[in-house]
Order: structure tokens, then sequence, then C-alpha cells
């Protein structure tokens, strides 16, 4: 499997028989920011599949759409609420495409889209996460499924976001992971790390990719330098940048603790 970090939580994942897109969004929807990444050239006889955590602009745009011209096989995978967005276009066909090609989907609940197995978890902020079985492996996608505590919300706030969290990530307990997408959002400040914290702890993933990192990448070095164990460690990816493409091999061996 080749796993492209395109860039924010956008990635693609792909294998013989397949691509996989994850919250996709161009560069300029998102103000303030100046994202750079650039989606690989895909090899149009293979199913494309896209995936779509929330209708949020730094995770769908509705330019996905146009891509259904170009790619015969390809299918849309999106939360319900991009739905109802503003930003989801009810004209230019998009109604026709509805009917063969995009599959809505609702916070824990299972589906089957040809040959894969998707089950979703409802986020703590909006829409869903994506957990996908096929061929034989099995891909996380968290979307904005993550611990979000923040300095200056209370302990009532911050309480109340652990106990969800935590609620949602028990639900993975049973599953084993190839290839997880988790959050570590620098705008937490010291609480950044926690999420993932509790996401290794109890979860069994064995290649685990950063994400929603508005850009700053160091996050990255402080979490893994609090891991004592360095093969529990090396399963976290270290990220330097936009358009990375990483091959994934073997994954570190099991049963490490942090």
């Amino acid at each position: 499997m080749i796993v492209t970090f395109v860039h924010h939580s956008c990635f693609v994942a792909e294998t013989d028989e397949r691509v996989l897109i994850f919250d996709y969004f161009k560069n300029g929807r998102v103000k303030g920011y100046n994202f750079t990444g650039v989606l690989p050239e895909f090899d149009k006889s293979k199913p494309l599949y896209v995936f779509a955590s929330h209708a949020h602009q730094d995770h769908f745009d509705p330019e996905i759409f146009k891509w259904a011209d170009a790619y015969e096989k390809i299918h849309y995978i999106l939360s319900k609420d991009i739905r109802r967005c503003g930003a989801y276009p009810r004209r230019n066909g998009t109604n026709a495409l509805e009917k063969e090609k995009i599959t809505f989907v609702q916070p824990d609940k299972h589906y089957e889209v040809n040959d894969m197995e998707i089950k979703t978890l409802r986020s703590t902020d909006a829409g869903v996460a994506f957990l996908i079985h096929m061929e034989n492996k099995t891909i996380y996608h968290a979307g904005d499924l993550n611990l979000w505590k923040w300095d200056g919300a209370g302990d009532l706030v911050n309480g109340k976001e652990v106990r969800e969290y935590k609620r949602a990530i028990h639900k993975l307990e049973d599953d084993k992971i190839d290839v997880a997408f988790v959050p570590l959002d620098s705008r937490q400040k010291k609480y950044a790390e926690d999420g993932l914290f509790y996401f290794m702890e109890h979860v069994d993933a064995k290649v685990i990719f950063p994400m929603h990192m508005w850009q700053d990448y160091s996050y990255i070095a402080s979490f893994k330098s609090k891991i004592s164990n360095g093969a529990f460690a090396a399963r976290v990816v270290d990220i330097s940048g936009e358009n990375e493409s990483y091959e994934i091999l073997d994954a570190p061996q099991k049963g490490a603790n942090l």
C-alpha cells in the first residue's frame, strides 16, 4: 500500500486494487493557510473511493464531484451532514450522481460498498470517523473524532469531551487496524497529544499517521519523545511536510506499551 499525505487531514491510500481518498479540499478553501498538497496521478482502471468525514471546509470540497467526469469507476462515501450543508451542489448533475455513485452515511452504522465493509463512529465534533475493511486490510480515518480539550474551557466541558472520546474509541478495541489517520491538533497546545495517546493505548494500530496538524509538524517529535518503548513509538509516522508518500511494508511488532 502506498499512502500519500496530501495536506491537513487529506490522505490517499492506493493498493493494487483500488484508490481511497480521504477529506480532500483544494488550496484557498481555508483562510489563513497555504496548503500546497496535490493529488497524485491515479490509474483510471482502478476503482476510486472518495471519503469525506463531514462538511467543514477543511474536510470537504464540492470540487470532488467534478472527478466523476474523469473517473468512471468512482464512488463517494460522504457523511450525511454534507447533503444538508450550503456547499453541497444540488444542480449540475449531482442528483444523478447520488443514485449510483454516492453513499451517505450516519454515525455508528455499518455499510457495504461494493466489496468494502465500512463502519462509522460518531465524531466528537461533526460527522463521522471511518473504519474500512477491504483486501484483508483495515484502514481507520478519524475525521474530526478527537479528544477536543482546550485550555480555558473548564473541567465541565473538557470532562465531557474526555468521556465522549473514550466512549467512541472503545468501539475500536476489538479491531486490528493496519493504517490509522488520527488527529494531533497543534491548536490544542498542552492537550494536543492527549487524544493520540489514548488511541494508541487502547487500539491495535500497526501504522499511525498524525493529521489535522495545521502545518505544524513539531508535535510529532514531541509526542514520540514521551513514549519510552521505541518500537511502539515507531508506529507513528514522521511526517515533515505535504506531498509525502510512504510505502507501508512490515509493521512494528505488536504487544508494546506506552
